[in-house]
C-alpha cells in the first residue's frame, strides 16, 4: 500500500452528487385556481327568485394563503454551518481548500448500469444546487481525512429526491475505474453500507480500490438531508467511529445553524 497520501478533497467534491440531475423539480403543490364556478353557486341561484336582491354583504377578500417568503440560502450561511476546528477531536487540522490542492480525480465505467453514478461522481456540485460550501479536515499524516460539503437544493423535496436517486445509482453499479493523474488507474468496487443515523434519509457508500497502483484505497461517503440542504461527508483512512462521529457532529451543527438562519431566531 502506498505511503503517499492520495488527496481526496476532490474525491469528496466528485462524489458530492450532482444527484439532482435526476431530481424532478415539478412541484405542483400550488395548483392554479379553477376557473369553473362552484356547483353550490348555481344551485343557490336557481332556488332564489331572480327578482329578490341579495341582502348578504359582499364578502371581504380572503387573506392570502401563501406562506411568507423565507430568505434564500447563501454560501456565507452554509459556511457558518460547516464543522469548525473546535467541533473536532484534538489532532485535527483544517486543509487549505483553495481549489488547486490536488489533481482532477475522475471515475469511469463501461457498464451502462453505472452511467448515472459515473455522471454524478464526476460533477463538482449537485445539479440544481443554489449555494454550496465545503471544507476538508486532516487527522494527521495517517488520517483520517474528512471532506464535508453542504448544498442548498431549494426544498426538502429536492433533497429527498436526490437521496433516493443516489441510493438507486449505488445499487445499480458494482465496479468503476478511479483515475488520479500522477497516481494511476485502479478498479474500485461500489458497495452500499449502513449509514449513520443522522439527518434525514441518510445514504452511505464505500468505494474500495481492488487492484492497480491505488489498491487498498478506501473511501466512504455519507449523504443526508438537513431540511432543504444536503450534507455530504467523505472519509478516507477512517474507522467506523470516525465516519459515525464526523457525520453526527456535522448533521447536528448544520441542523442547529441552518434552522436558526432560516427562522431568524
Amino acid at each position: 500500500m502506498p505511503n503517499k497520501r492520495v488527496r481526496v478533497t476532490c474525491i469528496g467534491a466528485v462524489l458530492v452528487l450532482s444527484l439532482t440531475a435526476c431530481t424532478k423539480s415539478g412541484d405542483s403543490s400550488s395548483s392554479a385556481p379553477s376557473s369553473t364556478p362552484p356547483v353550490a353557486s348555481a344551485t343557490s341561484a336557481s332556488a332564489t327568485p331572480a327578482a329578490t336582491p341579495s341582502t348578504q354583504p359582499s364578502a371581504s377578500p380572503a387573506p392570502s394563503s401563501q406562506p411568507p417568503a423565507v430568505p434564500a440560502r447563501t454560501t456565507a450561511a452554509l459556511t457558518k454551518a460547516l464543522l469548525a476546528l473546535a467541533d473536532l477531536p484534538a489532532g485535527f487540522s483544517l486543509e487549505d481548500d483553495n481549489g488547486d490542492g490536488g489533481p482532477d480525480v475522475t471515475v469511469s465505467s463501461k457498464d451502462p448500469r453505472c452511467a448515472k453514478l459515473v455522471a454524478y461522481s464526476n460533477a463538482d456540485n449537485p445539479a440544481g444546487s443554489k449555494a454550496s460550501a465545503g471544507q476538508s479536515y486532516s487527522g494527521g499524516t495517517q488520517g483520517p481525512f474528512i471532506d464535508e460539503s453542504l448544498d442548498a437544493m431549494g426544498s426538502s423535496a429536492a433533497v429527498q429526491s436526490l437521496q433516493q436517486s443516489f441510493k438507486k445509482a449505488i445499487r445499480s453499479c458494482r465496479t468503476m475505474t478511479l483515475s488520479i493523474p500522477g497516481e494511476g488507474r485502479s478498479p474500485i468496487s461500489v458497495r452500499e453500507v449502513s449509514a449513520p443515523q443522522a439527518g434525514e434519509s441518510p445514504v452511505a457508500v464505500r468505494f474500495l480500490a481492488t487492484g492497480g497502483p491505488l489498491e487498498g484505497l478506501e473511501v466512504t461517503m455519507v449523504t443526508t438531508g438537513i431540511g432543504d440542504v444536503v450534507l455530504a461527508i467523505t472519509v478516507v483512512a477512517g474507522l467506523p467511529e470516525d465516519i459515525d462521529g464526523a457525520t453526527t457532529a456535522a448533521a447536528e451543527k448544520a441542523t442547529t445553524i441552518l434552522k436558526t438562519a432560516r427562522t431568524g431566531t
